[in-house]
């Protein structure tokens, strides 16, 4: 049977999805910007959970959307459940490689060093992460996805690019995994308000019932 399909900014999305288990899209948005006046689009998210995931989230059954959108403790919650998690970008503005991991050292640093966290340990870490992403031109279209295991603190990264194989890097140490979950997921602190306001909408409703 055909897995039914969202469209995410005109960029087909499955409703669900198969990694160690089934897991189905729970938010989704883009990530953009105002550059002189004129509104870019840089790239479409989809973010897939467990189902399951609600039963770790009880504490906030019968919360508005608009309740959940502005309470960080509620997606800290969501990133610190013990669930399998994806994510999954496609492109709309093509970029090089390099552009997307100079994004997310900054993002991750700034978040690790505001904790206390960044270290030799994590700065090595984060620069095999842009080493993998250094050389890649990311035309329209092309993928990239986070895969985080239920049971461990690692993210499987895999890039598809066009007429090329996929290429993948694993990424073990826990507090830049952490750090990337934030920068997707972590409500007023995250990349896309998009998506935030997407997850706030599929939880409040999953929750109530």
């Amino acid at each position: 049977m055909a897995t039914e399909q969202v469209l995410v900014d005109e960029i087909s999305y499955p409703s669900k999805i198969t990694a160690a288990k089934s897991l189905s899209l729970l938010g989704h948005g883009i990530t953009d910007m105002e550059i002189h006046f004129i509104h870019v689009k840089f790239y479409s998210i989809g973010v897939y959970f467990e189902p399951e995931v609600v039963s770790h989230l009880q504490q906030f059954k019968g919360k508005p959307a608009k309740e959940l959108e502005e309470n960080d403790e509620f997606y800290d919650a969501l990133i610190s459940a013990p669930v399998e998690k994806f994510i999954r970008l496609v492109v709309i503005k093509e970029i090089k490689g390099a552009q997307y991991g100079v994004q997310i050292e900054s993002a991750v640093r700034d978040r690790l060093a505001a904790e206390d966290k960044y270290e030799e340990e994590e700065e090595e870490a984060l620069e095999k992460v842009i080493e993998f992403f250094q050389s890649k031109y990311f035309k329209k279209h092309s993928v990239i996805t986070y895969h985080f295991p239920a049971d461990s603190a690692t993210a499987e990264i895999v890039v598809s690019l066009e007429g090329k194989e996929d290429s993948k890097f694993v990424l073990e140490n826990g507090n830049v995994v952490e750090a990337i979950k934030k920068w997707y997921l972590g409500g007023s602190r995250a990349v896309s308000s998009t998506t935030i306001q997407s997850l706030a909408a599929t939880f409040s409703q999953e929750l109530s019932k």
